[in-house]
């Protein structure tokens, strides 16, 4: 059984390893993008200005406070189905995610308790992900901070700009 366990990890890792387009990466992850949900109030949910595409906030179905409600793993889950949804967003946005040259900028806010000091550990959840995905070029200089509240009890929100390739 622990043999078995063994060549499906290497056999996982070795498929991810090489592929090529982040689609493909999301694919040998085993991560299937969800439809893109409308905007909740008055705005959009990206705005191209140049080669430059900056995603609006985007929110997760966790709700609580991290250091009350949340452990650090499961703010970890938030972000990173944020970065889930993000992707879906920037696909909806470019068609095809190959059309990323890298990412710029991320802003991740974390609904927190006043002792609650672990907002960057939470944001890896979405950093790790973009890095998984598209390697260096999701390697990105970032924010991450805490918040007395976010909307709807929302646990984490996060916003990025994407350069695009011309």
């Amino acid at each position: 059984m622990r043999a078995l366990v063994i060549i499906v990890v290497v056999l996982g890792c070795f498929s991810l390893a090489n592929a090529q387009t982040p689609e493909e990466k999301l694919e040998a992850l085993g991560i299937e993008l969800p439809e893109v949900s409308k905007p909740v109030a008055n705005f959009v949910k990206w705005r191209q200005v140049g080669n430059l595409l900056f995603v609006a906030g985007h929110g997760t179905p966790v709700k609580g406070t991290l250091g009350k409600d949340l452990t650090v793993n499961q703010g970890y889950e938030a972000a990173r189905l944020c970065g889930i949804n993000i992707l879906a967003t920037l696909k909806a946005a470019v068609g095809d995610l190959s059309n990323i040259k890298q990412f710029v900028k991320v802003r991740g806010m974390v609904n927190s308790a006043d002792d609650f000091y672990d907002q960057p550990k939470v944001i890896n959840g979405f950093s790790d992900l973009m890095v998984a995905v598209f390697g260096e070029k999701g390697k990105h200089a970032r924010a991450a901070v805490g918040h007395n509240s976010l909307p709807s009890n929302i646990a984490v929100e996060i916003e990025v700009v994407v350069e695009l390739i011309n």
